[in-house]
């Protein structure tokens, strides 16, 4: 297990100034045009923003872009690699899975499958034995909220 593991190590504040710091290093503007993940050097705007701080086996990258209070990741894990129990203190998650499944509670998430994690909710899950893809929101939050 990594033991630098914490994933209430940084605040939203801090997400914001990562994307902030690449796409200024990257020298190109989001507000350019269409940017997709193919275009030419996008490779260097990720490699600026991948993640140390993840369980062992998995690697992980903030995607440079922020909407209103919601930054979003992509996770890789490998297979049978597992998560320990932690909780995300700053706000809502939204975890979809991509490719590959994890297991949850006894439930197998597979590609297509979502699960909502409320903010400072305990949760762990392990990959499955293919191994996992991940597109995930942390620190989620939107102008309305549901009860």
């Amino acid at each position: 297990m990594n033991k630098d593991f914490e994933p209430n190590a940084v605040d939203f504040e801090f997400g914001v100034k990562r994307v902030n710091d690449a796409i200024k290093a990257w020298g190109k503007s989001l507000r350019s045009g269409i940017i997709t993940s193919k275009d030419n050097g996008i490779q260097s705007l990720l490699d600026n923003l991948k993640v140390k701080n993840v369980p062992d086996n998995f690697m992980k990258w903030q995607l440079p872009f922020i909407f209103e209070r919601s930054q979003l990741y992509v996770s890789v894990g490998n297979p049978n690699a597992s998560v320990p129990e932690h909780s995300h203190d700053e706000g809502d998650g939204i975890r979809y899975i991509v490719s590959g499944s994890i297991n949850y509670q006894g439930k197998v998430l597979n590609a297509g499958d979502w699960m909502f994690i409320p903010q400072g909710k305990k949760y762990s899950f392990e990959v499955g034995n293919l191994g996992a893809t991940m597109f995930y929101c942390y620190q989620c939050c939107c102008v309305g909220r549901l009860d």
